[in-house]
């Protein structure tokens, strides 16, 4: 083995941004998954992350919008709040 094939073996590739993503996560001493009803605090303009890139969140899909929940970001629905997506909050700084 060459030292430049072992040097690239130890290369550590970046996460994917999927990689943060959760399927189930807790706030405010609940446990939400995908399809849940977030509060209507959450549904509010206050908590709606309008700068979504600079979290390195994913586009929203239309009728949708990001929030934050208890450490997580969280896709919901423009018209009920149901949970679509949920992201660690870790994604922030994924580079």
């Amino acid at each position: 083995m060459s030292v430049a094939s072992a040097f690239a073996a130890d290369v550590v590739k970046p996460k994917s941004i999927d990689s943060y993503e959760v399927k189930e996560f807790h706030s405010d001493s609940k446990k939400y998954t995908i399809g849940d009803i977030v509060p209507d605090l959450y549904r509010t303009e206050q908590y709606n992350i309008k700068q979504w890139q600079i979290r390195n969140l994913p586009a929203p899909e239309a009728g949708t919008h990001w929030t934050y929940m208890g450490g997580y970001y969280v896709l919901i629905t423009d018209a009920d709040g149901k949970v679509v997506r949920a992201m660690n909050g870790d994604i922030f700084y994924h580079r």
